[in-house]
């Protein structure tokens, strides 16, 4: 087994993922988000358990992230292999379909 190392004060995904550290798969919140259609969710977790890693991780299935040129970014790499990818194409049709929203909430594409 090959040693990974521990991300300590890693909170982006990607990051995360592209540089192999020590990761337990928490894709399948995706499909729990997706299958229970909730009006609002509350993510509470005590300091330091991984709550923005986890944002960062919906922001990247989620988001229609586009380069300056308006080329759309594909990060379907990244989840390559972990749990999310078997959810099937119910969840998989949501992965890069929405926009970004600024921080006034108006969407930028």
């Amino acid at each position: 087994m090959r040693y990974r190392p521990l991300p300590i004060g890693i909170s982006d995904f990607a990051e995360m993922i592209e540089q192999e550290y020590y990761y337990v798969d928490k894709t399948p919140m995706i499909r729990d988000l997706l299958e229970h259609k909730a009006k609002v969710t509350l993510f509470t977790r005590p300091r330091r358990f991984g709550k923005m890693l986890n944002m960062s991780m919906f922001k990247y299935f989620f988001e229609d992230d586009r380069d300056a040129h308006g080329n759309k970014r594909d990060w379907s790499q990244i989840f390559a292999g972990l749990k999310i990818m078997e959810a099937g194409e119910n969840c998989l049709a949501h992965m890069g379909q929405y926009p970004r929203a600024d921080s006034r909430g108006h969407y930028l594409w």
